[in-house]
Protein backbone atom coordinates (compact mmCIF):
# COMPACT_ATOMS: atom_id res chain seq x y z
CA UNK A 1 0.00 0.00 0.00
CA UNK A 2 1.47 3.28 -1.11
CA UNK A 3 -1.15 5.86 -0.18
CA UNK A 4 -0.38 6.13 3.56
CA UNK A 5 3.24 7.12 2.91
CA UNK A 6 2.15 9.41 0.08
CA UNK A 7 -0.20 11.28 2.40
CA UNK A 8 2.47 11.45 5.11
CA UNK A 9 4.81 13.07 2.60
CA UNK A 10 2.15 15.54 1.44
CA UNK A 11 1.38 16.59 5.02
CA UNK A 12 5.07 16.97 5.85
CA UNK A 13 5.50 19.28 2.86
CA UNK A 14 2.40 21.40 3.38
CA UNK A 15 1.66 21.58 7.12
CA UNK A 16 4.44 23.23 9.17
CA UNK A 17 3.18 21.69 12.43
CA UNK A 18 3.53 18.18 10.98
CA UNK A 19 6.98 18.90 9.54
CA UNK A 20 8.17 20.31 12.87
CA UNK A 21 6.54 17.52 14.94
CA UNK A 22 6.77 14.29 12.92
CA UNK A 23 6.22 12.19 16.06
CA UNK A 24 2.73 13.71 16.37
CA UNK A 25 1.51 12.22 13.06
CA UNK A 26 0.22 8.66 13.33
CA UNK A 27 -1.20 6.54 10.49
CA UNK A 28 -3.30 3.40 10.94
CA UNK A 29 -4.86 1.15 8.30
CA UNK A 30 -8.25 -0.03 9.60
CA UNK A 31 -10.93 -2.34 8.19
CA UNK A 32 -8.71 -3.52 5.37
CA UNK A 33 -9.98 -5.83 2.65
CA UNK A 34 -8.34 -7.32 -0.39
CA UNK A 35 -10.88 -7.70 -3.20
CA UNK A 36 -10.15 -9.93 -6.19
CA UNK A 37 -12.15 -11.84 -8.76
CA UNK A 38 -11.64 -15.30 -10.13
CA UNK A 39 -10.31 -13.89 -13.41
CA UNK A 40 -7.16 -15.29 -15.01
CA UNK A 41 -5.17 -12.49 -13.41
CA UNK A 42 -4.67 -12.43 -9.65
CA UNK A 43 -4.85 -8.64 -9.59
CA UNK A 44 -6.66 -7.09 -6.66
CA UNK A 45 -7.81 -3.91 -4.99
CA UNK A 46 -7.02 -2.88 -1.45
CA UNK A 47 -9.96 -1.25 0.32
CA UNK A 48 -9.33 0.27 3.73
CA UNK A 49 -9.84 3.20 6.03
CA UNK A 50 -6.72 5.25 6.65
CA UNK A 51 -6.94 6.73 10.12
CA UNK A 52 -4.71 9.80 10.36
CA UNK A 53 -4.18 11.06 13.90
CA UNK A 54 -2.39 14.30 14.71
CA UNK A 55 -1.89 14.91 18.40
CA UNK A 56 -1.60 18.25 20.20
CA UNK A 57 -2.28 20.16 16.99
CA UNK A 58 -1.94 23.91 17.51
CA UNK A 59 -2.41 25.28 14.01
CA UNK A 60 -5.39 26.36 11.95
CA UNK A 61 -7.46 23.23 11.24
CA UNK A 62 -8.40 24.60 7.81
CA UNK A 63 -4.70 24.60 6.88
CA UNK A 64 -4.58 20.91 7.83
CA UNK A 65 -7.77 19.85 6.04
CA UNK A 66 -6.98 21.65 2.76
CA UNK A 67 -3.83 19.61 1.95
CA UNK A 68 -5.76 16.41 2.66
CA UNK A 69 -8.48 17.48 0.23
CA UNK A 70 -5.89 18.33 -2.43
CA UNK A 71 -4.26 14.94 -1.85
CA UNK A 72 -7.64 13.19 -2.18
CA UNK A 73 -8.27 15.02 -5.44
CA UNK A 74 -5.14 13.41 -6.88
CA UNK A 75 -5.28 10.06 -5.10
CA UNK A 76 -8.98 9.19 -4.84
CA UNK A 77 -10.65 11.17 -7.66
CA UNK A 78 -13.26 8.50 -8.39
CA UNK A 79 -14.72 8.87 -4.88
CA UNK A 80 -14.84 12.67 -5.16
CA UNK A 81 -16.76 12.36 -8.42
CA UNK A 82 -19.31 9.94 -6.93
CA UNK A 83 -22.00 11.67 -4.80
CA UNK A 84 -22.65 8.53 -2.74
CA UNK A 85 -18.98 7.85 -2.01
CA UNK A 86 -17.82 11.40 -1.34
CA UNK A 87 -20.22 11.63 1.62
CA UNK A 88 -18.22 8.84 3.35
CA UNK A 89 -14.77 9.58 1.90
CA UNK A 90 -13.44 11.90 4.62
CA UNK A 91 -14.74 11.99 8.17
CA UNK A 92 -13.04 13.34 11.27
CA UNK A 93 -13.20 13.74 15.01
CA UNK A 94 -11.45 16.25 17.23
CA UNK A 95 -10.69 16.16 20.92
CA UNK A 96 -10.39 19.74 22.13
CA UNK A 97 -7.60 19.69 24.72
CA UNK A 98 -7.46 23.38 25.52
CA UNK A 99 -7.88 26.82 24.01
CA UNK A 100 -4.98 26.37 21.63
CA UNK A 101 -4.62 22.66 20.86
CA UNK A 102 -6.51 19.51 19.93
CA UNK A 103 -6.09 15.92 18.81
CA UNK A 104 -7.54 15.36 15.33
CA UNK A 105 -8.47 11.98 13.91
CA UNK A 106 -9.29 11.82 10.19
CA UNK A 107 -10.71 8.72 8.48
CA UNK A 108 -10.20 8.39 4.73
CA UNK A 109 -11.90 5.59 2.77
CA UNK A 110 -9.23 4.59 0.26
CA UNK A 111 -8.66 2.06 -2.50
CA UNK A 112 -5.50 0.99 -4.28
CA UNK A 113 -5.34 -1.25 -7.33
CA UNK A 114 -2.58 -3.80 -7.84
CA UNK A 115 -1.85 -5.56 -11.12
CA UNK A 116 -0.24 -8.99 -10.80
CA UNK A 117 0.75 -10.95 -13.89
CA UNK A 118 3.30 -13.35 -15.22
CA UNK A 119 5.93 -11.89 -17.56
CA UNK A 120 8.56 -14.18 -19.07
CA UNK A 121 7.85 -16.84 -16.47
CA UNK A 122 8.20 -14.44 -13.52
CA UNK A 123 5.49 -12.91 -11.37
CA UNK A 124 5.36 -9.11 -11.51
CA UNK A 125 3.31 -6.99 -9.18
CA UNK A 126 2.78 -3.25 -9.59
CA UNK A 127 0.58 -0.58 -8.10
CA UNK A 128 -1.76 0.92 -10.66
CA UNK A 129 -1.98 4.72 -10.56
CA UNK A 130 -5.32 6.44 -10.26
CA UNK A 131 -6.97 7.30 -13.56
CA UNK A 132 -6.58 10.87 -14.75
CA UNK A 133 -9.47 13.16 -13.94
CA UNK A 134 -10.70 15.04 -16.99
CA UNK A 135 -9.90 18.75 -16.65
CA UNK A 136 -13.48 19.50 -17.71
CA UNK A 137 -14.71 17.83 -14.50
CA UNK A 138 -12.80 20.22 -12.23
CA UNK A 139 -13.38 23.27 -14.42
CA UNK A 140 -17.13 22.67 -14.57
CA UNK A 141 -17.38 22.30 -10.80
CA UNK A 142 -14.75 24.72 -9.55
CA UNK A 143 -14.49 27.36 -12.25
Amino acid sequence: MNKPQSLRSALNKSVPYVAENPDRLHLFVDNGALVATSAASISWEYRYTLNVVITDFTGDQNLLMAPVMFWLRENQPDALQNPGEREKLFTFEADILGNDRCDISMNLKLTERVLAREVDGKMTVEAVPEPDVPEEFWTARHG
